[in-house]
Parts: structure tokens; C-alpha cells; sequence
């Protein structure tokens, strides 16, 4: 494994360090990297609006040149190699529900594009990869994602409601939290990445994994307020843009 922590830490991963399978290498994936490996997964770039948008240059890079530098090893090596997609690169969606044909409906230039448009290229670098040089490869688009060790300030919905609810702070859903969303556990989550893995050469994905089930914003607010007990308010702020309703 290797990891920058640039969003995580090590006491994440404090659980593995003394298994003898287990491997932690600190490096940035913006650039080359040189090992024997058997297989990649290539998990890289902040997921979160938060931390994304940051720093929207490094996040581009990362997402371009960390893919770029993934396909090469995996080409040098003749292996197979894993891209962690996520669903916003079909953007703010005018197909209900997305399937994988559809192609998308992205702002090039809003603040979420260092994430949507980087993960689109990171596609493109894949499946052209694929085809030149007959790169053997996997592409998966994540839905929302949540599970244990989550930052609890990482910006995501599921963390921010459940920390607001449990300070007792108010509830804060952007628009009229009528929009959507479906939530899937990161161990089902993780299972899907390895079946796609274990699949034969002519399954290539893109595949979305997440959750058939969805609900609204509204419906997670206030199943957080039942769960924790709180005495925390609903209130309402600007839906940031660009965000898929």
C-alpha cells in the first residue's frame, strides 16, 4: 500500500502494521513510482468537496498524472491495473438513475471540476491505455461511500450530519434537501473492487458500485437526529454549485 495521508493517517492503519502481509509506503502519486507488484489499485485523490477543492490544482494533478504514472507501471509490469472513478463524472445528472452509457453533464470550469473533469481524464487515460496497448484494466465509478475511521471534518454528508447532531449544532442541509442520494458500506464497497479485480480481461468497466437504494438528504437528516437522540434544528443554506441534485 502506499498513501501520502494527504486526507488520512496512519492510525487508520495502525490495526495492520504488525501483519507480515501488509506493506505501507509513504509516497505521492504524482510521481513515478518503481515497484514489483502483482496488481494495482489506484485509490488516489481526495474525495471530499472540503479537501478537493483546497487545493483544486494538486487535486487535477492528481487524478491526471497519478493515473499516468499508475498505467506505466502496470504497462512496464504487464498487469492489471484498478481506477477508482466515482460517479461525479457524470456531473449534475439530467438521466435518473446513471447508467454507465450515459455520457455525463459536467461544468468544465465550475469549482467541483478538478475533481469531475480529472476523474473523466483519468478515464480516458485508462481506457486508451486499453486500447493502444491492449492494457489489461478496471474502472469502477463510486457512489457515496461511508464506514468506520470516516474523518469526522471531511466535508462529507454522512460525517457532517452525524457530527452536528451529536454537538447538538444545527442541522445543516443545502437547497431544500430534497436531493438525492444512495450510500453504500465500504466493506460491500470493497467486495465489488476485488470481484471486478478477479474478473476476466474482457470486463473492463466502467461499473457503478454503490446502493439501488436511495433517499433524500432530508430522509438522512432526520434518521441522524433519531439515531443520536439530538436536540439539533434543521436549517437551510445556498446550494453550492454545481451540485447534483
Amino acid at each position: 500500500m502506499r498513501d501520502n495521508f494527504y486526507t488520512g493517517t496512519r492510525r487508520n492503519i495502525a490495526h495492520l502494521l504488525d501483519n507480515p502481509r501488509f506493506e505501507i509506503l509513504r509516497h505521492d502519486v504524482t510521481f513515478p513510482l518503481y515497484v514489483e507488484v502483482d496488481e494495482i489499485y489506484n485509490r488516489a485523490c481526495p474525495a471530499s468537496p472540503v479537501h478537493y477543492q483546497f487545493d483544486p490544482v494538486r487535486t487535477t494533478k492528481t487524478s491526471v498524472i497519478g493515473a499516468i504514472n499508475m498505467l506505466g507501471l502496470a504497462k512496464r509490469l504487464r498487469i492489471k491495473v484498478f481506477q477508482a472513478s466515482t460517479s461525479e463524472v457524470y456531473g449534475d445528472p439530467e438521466v435518473h438513475p446513471q447508467v454507465e452509457e450515459y455520457v455525463g453533464h459536467v461544468n468544465p470550469i465550475g469549482f467541483r471540476s478538478c475533481y469531475d473533469e480529472g476523474k473523466r481524464c483519468a478515464e480516458t487515460l485508462f481506457l486508451d491505455y486499453r486500447r493502444q496497448h491492449n492494457l489489461p484494466i478496471k474502472v469502477v465509478r463510486i457512489f457515496n461511500t461511508y464506514g468506520p475511521r470516516m474523518h469526522p471534518n471531511d466535508g462529507r454528508v454522512v460525517s457532517n450530519l452525524i457530527m452536528q447532531a451529536l454537538r447538538g449544532d444545527e442541522i445543516t442541509l443545502y437547497g431544500d434537501g430534497e436531493q438525492t442520494r444512495s450510500f453504500c458500506y465500504v466493506s460491500d464497497l470493497i467486495e465489488g473492487f476485488v470481484r471486478l479485480m478477479d474478473s476476466g480481461p474482457e470486463v473492463t468497466g466502467p461499473i457503478n458500485i454503490g446502493n439501488p437504494n436511495e433517499f433524500t438528504i432530508r430522509d438522512l437528516a432526520h434518521m441522524v437526529i433519531e439515531l443520536t437522540d439530538s436536540r439539533s434544528r434543521i436549517t437551510h443554506c445556498p446550494l453550492p454549485p454545481d451540485d447534483p441534485r
